[in-house]
């Protein structure tokens, strides 16, 4: 029986991580080495694996669009030389980037799946063997056939993930959305939740466009005067980040005048909630009903790093405002349930 091949692609991260007299750095050659060294990767029961490493390897606290886009061509580039992708990501940005992925890579039906470590490969104690074998494992299985994230022996809808911890080994969560599958002795697959693909689609890679999208976080006592300058006729989207099920402070049921004003100037504001589970319901409070009356689009329960990628995607696709707003409310790739 031949065995699957999956394409290890290393953008950068905490995994591959040397120490220096300056912090953990990455360092060239480093991590290639360091995969090398790992006997399990080279039992005859792994699938085969290829290693490709960007040059300049990538802080993950400075990946957006154009490495989004970095990442989407490497995978389109090498999608039928491969059956499956492991994605080396730093955990900063990681449900970011997965979530970003999962709408960029239209007609995808093979598995894509981004890990990390929390802790070096070059220190005691690293989270990132398990991550590593057991990615390539996935991507090897020809299971999931949609973007997830695996991390602390959890298998996550790319763009239902949520970073939860900054120094835990469980560092990701699933708020809203059943895992995929769970590590344990076996790795257990939940199938009824899985993305029903189409099988035999082609792959087309939609990169993303510059476009200007903001985030607002609500907070108690929020002085709205001094975000106004933002609201420009440059701000294409922004996701407010409300109290509940979509509730802000208002003042006899008045829409804040600088949310006002970005719906004058076309502005697609997208409702997302503090809370981790639970899901926005526009109109079901006094204080949502101005967003939702002004025109607002609910989130439902999308995370925020799904809405900002979903916002990118959709203007990247040229399409008018009231479709964008329409594709909002809409799930397209496992991003929300209603």
């Amino acid at each position: 029986m031949n065995r699957k091949r999956v394409c290890v692609i290393y953008t950068g991260g905490t995994i591959g991580m040397f120490p220096t007299e300056n912090g953990y750095a990455p360092k060239k050659g480093f991590f290639a080495q360091a995969m090398g060294e790992i006997s399990d990767l080279k039992s005859t029961r792994m699938p085969q694996w290829e290693l490709i490493e960007f040059d300049p390897l990538l802080d993950s606290s400075n990946i957006a669009v154009s490495q989004w886009n970095q990442i989407g061509r490497a995978i389109w580039e090498n999608y039928n030389s491969y059956d499956g992708f492991v994605i080396l990501h730093g955990t900063d940005t990681m449900a970011y980037t997965a979530s970003a992925l999962s709408f960029m890579l239209e007609g995808l039906s093979k598995p894509v799946v981004i890990t990390g470590s929390q802790i070096p490969l070059s220190q005691l104690r690293s989270d990132g063997f398990d991550n590593i074998i057991t990615s390539i494992m996935i991507a090897g299985q020809d299971r999931v056939k949609e973007v997830c994230l695996y991390f602390g022996g959890k298998l996550i809808r790319g763009n239902r993930a949520t970073k939860s911890s900054a120094d835990g080994l469980i560092a990701f969560d699933s708020p809203n959305y059943p895992y995929l599958a769970e590590a344990g002795i076996d790795i257990e697959y939940n199938d009824t939740v899985l993305y029903k693909s189409e099988e035999k689609s082609q792959l087309n890679l939609v990169e993303l466009k510059q476009t200007s999208i903001g985030v607002l976080k609500i907070f108690p006592g929020i002085q709205f005067s001094l975000f106004e300058s933002i609201m420009t006729e440059r701000l294409q989207g922004i996701v407010l980040e409300t109290f509940g099920t979509g509730n802000i402070p208002s003042t006899d049921n008045e829409l804040p005048h600088i949310i006002e004003k970005a719906f004058n100037h076309g502005t697609i504001v997208t409702v997302c909630s503090q809370c981790q589970s639970g899901t926005v319901r526009l109109g079901a409070y006094e204080t949502s009903s101005a967003l939702s009356k002004a025109g607002a689009v609910s989130g439902f329960n999308m995370t925020t790093e799904a809405a900002v990628a979903k916002l990118y995607y959709l203007f990247s696709l040229g399409l008018s405002r009231d479709r964008i707003k329409e594709l909002m409310e809409e799930d397209m790739r496992g991003e929300l349930s209603k």
